[in-house]
Formats: structure tokens, C-alpha cells, sequence
């Protein structure tokens, strides 16, 4: 970097909405400040429109199983992409490095720690993530989420500032809806998402615990929900069936406006999802993922639930009756309503974006 240039801080996040939000997040906070950003990332986000002056892609592999075939072409293309970065870091000379979690960050965050580069971590989960666990001892400082992080070592305490999840500048602008929970008579508005990976459950439960719904309330309900493309028809045919008002795709681009103007969100807990609901303001059921080896969104989902913000149900207890259940109880009471929305809020941080510049710039030097 020529002397009077403007500082560069790269990004190193994972092709996933989990990672890239957060880190677009801190890469429009950063231009704010006049810092230059470029981002690291893999083949999933070559297409992203991300506000970096660059985009470098970096080999990576998610280390899956103990199969040595599967093993060995990961350990290659980690070492590929050790290389790849190291060299990148040299020519492009960060002044610091940033890391969002996932192994798509682990080598630019190596490269950069053998190459003296001072380095942030943030983690987005309520648990730290195996990639996020192997590289805390080697980076500079780490950033939560969250006030209390599990699985941490706790020798690196010291290295640790809670600084919240960052959000895009769509879900800040969405955070200034004030919510109206419904009256007893007036419409509500649901919004049901579960991302790549949940959607599909989603579709298989709520059109069934409609069917349980009482026709009173049932009347009442219109639903707007993400499904899988192979799903949309079937969904559809089953909420046109019961005569309730769908609007059912397969993405939608403005899902925080959606959010904000939902009275109910039932989702996946993602920490994408928790920050935004819990940024906006808006009561949810959330429903975690099984069977992740960090049971990240069991975590997430449980801070929400311990503020008062959102209702946890495990999958194996996500029943049609059981959905059918909280629907028609929360719709009974519209102060309930209100105050998981009030308690979701506080538990949110919409300045997240500039705690974590601030974090950065020190640790720059800057």
C-alpha cells in the first residue's frame, strides 16, 4: 500500500447469506470511514454484489467425515488455498484481516497470521464453530454476537469483545417499523422461511397445521413463505384448499421489509435470521436445524427465547398440532404479541456494524 493511500482491510467470509451479511455489513461501515475493502471468498459468492473494490476467490473445503480419500482433497485444497492467500497478502498488503467464520476464512486468516498480519475474528453463533475454534489462538482479537459464547477456550477471554452481528443498511432501514400486533379482528400477516437447507421442513408442516387452525382464526390468516421450487405448487394447492391468502416463492430479495411488516415469523435460527428478527423486532418460532455437530442454532434460537423474543421448538417436536397450537394461542393474545416484539428488540444491535469497525480500526492501527 503507497504511502497517503487510503487503509485496506480485507474480508474473508464464506459464500453463504450467514457470512456474506455480516461482513457487507462491515465492509459499508468501513467505506463510510474512507477505508478501502476487498473480500475473500469462494466460488458460491462470485456473482454476489458485495461493496468491496475487489473480489478474490481462495480455494477452501469444509473438512467432512474421517474418509482419508475425502480428507487428503480437502488438506490439498486448504494448502492450495494457504498458498493462494499468502501470496495475495503480499501483494495487496492488508492492513488488517477479517474473518466471518466457516472454512472459506481459514486460509486468509492463516496466511495473514503467518505473514504477521494483525487479524479479527467474528462469530456470528451463540457457539463457536469448529473452523472459528482452530483459528482463535492465532488471531489478534475475536468479536461475538453474542454477550456469552460457549465451546470457547477460556484463555482467550482476553481476546474477546462483544460487539453484536452486524446487519445490512436494508435491515436498519426495516428496524424503524414500529410493530401493531393484529386485533382480535383484523388480519395476520405470517411469514415462514428456512433457508437452502429448512425450507423444505417448512413446507411439510405449516399448510398441515393450518389444517388445524379453527375456521374462525383460519380467516384471519394470510401467509407469506419461501419454499423449495419443487414444493411451491403443492404449497400453494394446499393453503388455495383452505382458502388462505399465500404468497409463496422460492426467494424473496426483500425479506427484511417482509419481516418488519409480519406479525409472526415462524423460521430457521440462523445468525442471519436471530440478528434481523431481533434488530426489527419481531416475534417468531423458531425451529433449529438438527443435527449440526455445533448445534449453533439451537444456541441462537435460545438467546432469543431467553429474552422473550421468540418460542424454541426443536424439529422432532415441530408437529402440525404442535404449530397449530402456538398459532392459535398467540393470536388470542395480541399483548403477548407485542411484548416478544419489545423483548425480541432489546436483545437486538443495530449499531453492531460500527462496534465491529471500531474493533477493527484499533486493531489496525488505524
Amino acid at each position: 500500500m503507497s504511502s497517503g493511500a487510503p487503509p485496506l482491510v480485507l474480508l474473508a467470509a464464506g459464500g453463504t447469506g450467514g457470512h456474506l451479511f455480516p461482513a457487507e455489513a462491515l465492509a459499508v461501515a468501513l467505506n463510510k470511514r474512507g477505508v478501502t475493502v476487498d473480500l475473500a471468498t469462494d466460488h458460491r459468492a462470485a456473482h454476489y454484489k458485495f461493496p468491496a473494490r475487489n473480489v478474490h476467490l481462495i480455494p477452501s473445503a469444509t473438512v467432512r467425515g474421517r474418509n482419508p480419500i475425502a480428507l487428503a482433497k480437502t488438506g490439498v485444497l486448504l494448502a492450495l488455498g494457504i498458498a493462494k492467500a499468502w501470496t495475495l497478502i503480499g501483494r495487496i498488503r492488508p492492513a488488517v484481516v477479517v474473518g466471518f467464520g466457516g472454512y472459506p476464512t481459514v486460509p486468509p486468516l492463516l496466511a495473514a497470521s503467518l505473514r504477521s498480519v494483525p487479524t479479527v475474528l467474528h462469530e456470528q453463533n451463540g457457539v463457536m464453530g469448529r473452523a472459528n475454534r482452530a483459528l482463535a489462538s492465532r488471531v489478534t482479537a475475536i468479536a461475538t454476537s453474542f454477550p456469552k459464547l460457549t465451546r470457547v477456550d477460556p484463555r482467550l477471554q482476553g481476546k474477546i469483545t462483544f460487539t453484536g452481528n452486524p446487519v445490512r443498511p436494508v435491515v436498519i432501514e426495516a428496524s424503524h417499523v414500529p410493530y401493531a400486533a393484529p386485533a382480535l379482528n383484523e388480519k395476520i400477516r405470517l411469514l415462514v422461511f428456512g433457508g437452502s437447507q429448512g425450507a423444505r421442513v417448512m413446507s411439510e408442516i405449516v399448510p398441515k397445521a393450518f389444517e388445524r387452525i379453527p375456521v374462525a382464526l383460519l380467516v384471519r390468516l394470510s401467509v407469506t413463505q419461501q419454499a423449495r421450487a419443487e414444493d411451491i405448487a403443492d404449497v400453494e394447492g394446499a393453503y388455495a384448499k383452505l382458502g388462505v391468502a399465500a404468497e409463496v416463492a422460492a426467494f424473496f430479495s426483500d425479506l427484511p421489509a417482509r419481516i418488519a411488516g409480519a406479525h409472526l415469523v415462524i423460521a430457521r435460527s440462523g445468525a442471519s435470521t436471530v440478528a434481523e428478527l431481533s434488530a426489527i423486532g419481531r416475534p417468531s418460532i423458531l425451529v433449529p436445524l438438527p443435527h449440526a455437530l455445533d448445534q449453533d442454532q439451537f444456541h441462537n434460537a435460545g438467546v432469543l427465547q431467553e429474552a422473550g423474543g421468540a418460542i424454541r421448538i426443536e424439529q422432532r417436536d415441530f408437529t402440525p398440532e404442535r404449530l397449530a397450537a402456538e398459532i392459535t394461542r398467540l393470536a388470542a393474545d395480541p399483548a403477548q404479541l407485542s411484548r416478544m416484539a419489545e423483548a425480541a428488540k432489546s436483545a437486538g444491535a443495530t449499531d453492531a456494524a460500527e462496534r465491529l469497525a471500531d474493533l477493527v480500526m484499533k486493531v489496525a492501527g488505524l
